[in-house]
């Protein structure tokens, strides 16, 4: 196996759309995913999978349904599993997932922002 490493704004570049996730990591049956964000996602859970939001680039907020937490670029936010969370952004954002291989990016709503398969760049 080749080792190499990853440009995360080369990886961006290749992103044209919001809302898709793309794999451009996996380690330990865990993905690295990149996506642009821009506008209200939906709200959703996931039953059995924490997720990690680290902000790259733009104005983040993740929803949750008692408090709203901004995240500033160079910053993270867990979401323990089972907890509903909508992310919104305010103008394009710049985001790195970090969730088990196969979580899906709508959790439990099937909706037009669902992506079951995931394109690795």
């Amino acid at each position: 196996m080749a080792i190499e490493k990853v440009n995360i704004a080369e990886k961006l570049s290749q992103i044209n759309d919001t809302w898709n996730p793309r794999i451009v990591g996996e380690l330990n049956g865990q993905h690295v995913k990149l996506t642009k964000a821009d506008g209200e996602y939906v709200w959703h859970k996931h039953d059995n999978e924490d997720e990690m939001f680290l902000i790259i680039k733009g104005n983040f907020k993740m929803e949750l349904r008692d408090k709203t937490v901004e995240v500033k670029p160079g910053e993270f936010i867990i979401i323990p599993k089972g907890v509903e969370h909508r992310p919104v952004t305010d103008g394009e954002a710049q985001v790195l997932l970090f969730e088990p291989a196969g979580t899906l990016n709508t959790g439990n709503v099937i909706n037009e922002f669902t992506r079951p398969y995931l394109q690795t760049i």
